[in-house]
């Protein structure tokens, strides 16, 4: 049975696991992943404040170092998912314009 995630973000999955957050589908070229390195408390409840984001290449030949594409670190979960959508939407565009060998 596959995989339906039930949190689409302008409509890409978005999957958390604790304190990582994958968004985009395994099945395209790249995806982004989110790691929340801290958090703080905002009106009663407990927010991302640190977030590391990272545009990964799906290739599995590749050993981890060799698929990482871009980084940076941002301050908030909605500016790091911005920057990771603008990033994605980038490398999916340009993958699909290289002709398939």
């Amino acid at each position: 049975m596959a995989f339906t995630p039930k949190l689409l973000y302008k409509g890409r999955p978005l999957v958390r696991c604790k304190n990582e957050i994958y968004y985009g589908s395994l099945a395209d070229p790249y995806v982004i992943f989110l790691q929340v390195l801290t958090t703080k408390q905002e009106h009663g409840a407990e927010v991302a404040d640190k977030i590391h984001v990272v545009l990964l290449s799906t290739d599995a030949s590749k050993p981890l170092p060799e698929r990482i594409v871009r980084q940076s670190s941002k301050s908030g979960l909605y500016t790091a998912l911005e920057i990771g959508g603008m990033w994605l939407e980038r490398a999916l565009k340009e993958a699909a314009a290289v002709p398939k060998k």
